[in-house]
C-alpha cells in the first residue's frame, strides 16, 4: 500500500510550510499557541504547552521504556477525556500507529480489532479492565496502560488486576520524564491511524490513514470555513475514537490552536447542556440524533448561542425538519457534510456560500467526485449511481486486506464508497442510500432512506428505520421499525400516511413499534442489527 501519485502531489502542494509529518505541524502550533488552552474536561484545562510536554513524555515512554519501534500499533480505548489527545499525540510523536477503539465494544469486537491490527500496547479506561482481562491473553498485546477518568486532576494508583503487565498512565508519564524522545523519521506517507469501519456491513476493516491524509483533511476543512473567527472554542461531544471527532478535535483543533471542551458521555444530555451553558462556544459538531435529543430537552432554549459561528453535521443523514428547527431556535445554521473512515472524515460539505438542504454540499477543495453505473461507466450529472472519491484524504488501503483494497481503491486513487448518490448540476451531492441497504420489491429498487424520509414527516414519528425481509410473493418486502412520540399511533394509520406519499411498492408491508432503535455509539441507527433479528 502506498499513497497515490495524485494524492502525493496535492499533499505536497498544500504543505507550503514543508512539514515532514504531523509532529512538525504540531510543533509549529505549539510555538504559536503554547499558553492558550487546548482542551477542557471535568473542570480541568490543559494548555498547548502542557499538551506538548505530556504527549512527548508519553512518546518517550513508549519508545525508550517499552521499546516500541516506529510503525507498531497502540490501541486507545478511552472516552472523551484529556488523556486521549495526550496519548494520541504521544503515539504520533513516537512514530507509532494509533488504533482508535470504541470503549463500548464487546469482547468479540475487541478480539477482532486487536488481533487484526496486531496492537502491542493498549491504553484503556480502568473501568473496562474486567473485560480487558479476558481479551488481552488472546491477543499479542504486551502491555496495558490504564487510566482513571480523573487521573489528570488527581492521579490514582494502578488498579488491582490479573494482567501480567499493567501500568497506570500517570506512572507511564512519570517514567517518560527522564527519557528523551528520539527523532522519528516519519513522513507524510507514514501510517498514523488504523481507523476501523463501523462494521455495519460485516467485520470491521482497518482503514489505513497516513500523516498526509490527516494533514490534508485538516487543511481543506479549515479552508472550507475560512470566513469565521481565527480561533474557535468547540463543545466536543463527538467521540474522539470516531474519525469525525478525531479529525475535528484531536488533529484539526490542535493544529489550528482551538480550544475543545470534551464531553465524556454525549448520551448524558443534561450534562451536555450544563456544559454548553458554561462556555461561549463558537463551534459545535454533531450528528442528527444528537441535534434531535438536544432540541427535545426542556432546557435547550436556555443555552446562549450568541457566540456560535459554525455548526457541522456528519456521520449520518441530517433530517431537514431538524435543521430548520435548530436554525429557528438558535439563529445558527447547520452545515451538513459527508465523509467516511476511508476518507479521514472529509469529502464534501455545505458552506455559507453554497448551503443547500438535502445535500451534503459540493466537493471540498482538492477533492474529485464522480458517479458510476454498475458497469463502471461514469454518469452525467443528475444520474443515480455509486459515488467515487479521489483526493489527498483518501486512505491508502485496508489493513491486511489486499483483496478488499483492490475492490475499493483503484491505482489512480479512486475510492468506491458503496453509497448511491446524485451529483447535481451545481456540484452539490445528494446521498441516496447505501448500495447494500437497497431493498428489491418485485424487481423494483427501493432505498430505505427514501421511505424513512417520508415517515419522518409524520408528526408522531421520532425515529424510524426500513429494512428488507424475505417475502414469497415479492422476493423482499419492506419492514419499518418506528419509535413513536404517540403511543396511540397505529400501523394502519402509518401505512395510510405512506400510501399518500409513496408509490405502492415502496409502502412498508410490515410495521413494528419499538421503544428505541439500535444505534452505534455515535448515534447511527443500525439497520444491520434489525436485519439480523429477523
Amino acid at each position: 500500500m502506498k499513497t497515490s501519485n495524485y494524492a502525493k502531489k496535492i499533499i505536497n502542494d498544500l504543505n507550503t510550510d514543508h512539514f515532514n509529518n504531523l509532529t512538525d505541524n504540531f510543533n509549529f502550533a505549539i510555538k504559536r499557541d503554547g499558553e492558550k488552552i487546548a482542551f477542557s474536561c471535568l473542570g480541568q484545562d490543559i494548555t498547548f504547552d502542557e499538551l506538548d510536554r505530556l504527549s512527548k513524555q508519553f512518546g518517550a515512554y513508549l519508545r525508550c521504556e517499552c521499546g516500541l519501534n516506529a510503525g507498531e500499533r497502540i490501541a486507545i480505548q478511552i472516552p472523551n477525556l484529556i488523556q486521549y489527545p495526550i496519548v494520541a499525540w504521544g503515539a504520533i510523536h513516537a512514530g507509532l500507529v494509533i488504533v482508535n477503539t470504541n470503549p463500548l465494544y464487546t469482547e468479540r469486537e475487541l478480539l477482532h480489532q486487536f488481533n487484526d491490527s496486531g496492537a502491542k500496547v493498549l491504553v484503556v479506561l480502568a473501568d473496562l479492565l474486567g473485560m480487558i482481562e479476558k481479551v488481552v491473553p488472546q491477543t499479542n498485546i504486551d502491555l496495558v496502560i490504564s487510566t482513571h477518568a480523573i487521573d489528570m486532576i488527581e492521579p490514582k494508583p494502578k488498579p488491582l488486576s490479573s494482567l501480567k503487565k499493567l501500568i497506570s498512565l500517570p506512572d507511564a508519564l512519570e517514567a517518560g520524564k527522564s527519557q528523551e524522545l528520539p527523532n522519528i523519521a516519519s513522513t507524510m506517507e507514514s501510517i498514523a491511524v488504523l481507523q476501523y469501519t463501523g462494521g455495519t456491513t460485516g467485520a470491521a476493516k482497518g482503514a489505513v490513514l497516513t500523516h498526509g491524509n490527516f494533514f490534508a483533511s485538516a487543511a481543506i476543512s479549515t479552508q472550507a470555513f475560512q470566513d469565521i473567527s481565527k480561533k474557535e472554542l468547540s463543545i466536543s461531544p463527538m467521540p474522539l475514537y470516531h474519525v469525525y471527532g478525531f479529525l475535528v478535535h484531536v488533529i484539526s483543533g490542535v493544529l489550528n490552536g482551538n480550544q475543545s471542551v470534551l464531553i465524556p458521555d454525549p448520551r448524558d444530555t443534561d450534562g451536555l447542556i450544563l456544559t454548553m451553558k458554561k462556555y461561549p462556544f463558537t463551534l459545535f459538531a454533531g450528528i442528527n440524533t444528537l441535534f434531535t435529543s438536544l432540541l427535545e430537552h426542556p432546557e435547550f432554549d436556555t443555552i446562549d448561542f450568541s457566540h456560535l459561528e459554525r455548526v457541522v453535521a456528519g456521520g449520518t443523514a441530517l433530517i431537514e425538519e431538524i435543521a430548520i428547527e435548530w436554525e429557528q431556535r438558535t439563529d445558527s445554521t447547520i452545515y451538513e457534510g459527508y465523509g467516511l473512515s476511508e476518507t479521514s472524515a472529509t469529502c464534501a460539505v455545505n458552506t455559507q456560500e453554497s448551503r443547500q438542504l438535502g445535500t451534503v454540499g459540493p466537493a471540498m477543495i482538492t477533492t474529485q467526485l464522480k458517479v458510476i453505473d454498475a458497469d463502471g461507466k461514469e454518469l452525467s450529472n443528475g444520474k443515480e449511481g455509486e459515488l467515487l472519491i479521489r483526493g489527498p484524504q483518501v486512505m491508502i488501503g485496508y489493513w491486511n486486506k489486499p483483496e478488499a483494497t483492490a475492490e475499493s481503491l483503484d491505482k489512480e486513487g479512486w475510492f468506491r464508497t458503496g453509497d448511491v448518490a446524485i451529483i447535481q448540476d451545481n456540484g452539490h451531492v445528494r446521498i441516496v442510500d447505501r448500495i447494500k441497504d437497497m431493498i428489491i420489491v418485485s424487481g423494483f429498487n427501493v432505498y430505505p432512506n427514501e421511505v424513512e424520509a417520508v415517515v419522518y414527516d409524520h408528526p408522531d414519528v421520532l425515529e424510524c428505520a426500513a429494512i428488507g425481509i424475505a417475502d414469497k410473493k415479492t422476493d423482499e418486502a419492506i419492514k419499518l421499525f418506528v419509535n413513536s412520540k404517540n403511543p396511540k399511533l397505529t400501523v394502519e394509520e402509518l401505512q395510510q400516511f405512506c400510501r399518500k406519499n409513496l408509490t405502492p411498492y415502496k409502502v412498508p408491508k410490515y410495521i413494528e413499534f419499538l421503544d428505541d432503535l439500535p444505534k452505534s455509539n455515535v448515534g447511527k441507527i443500525l439497520r444491520r442489527e434489525l436485519r439480523d433479528s429477523h
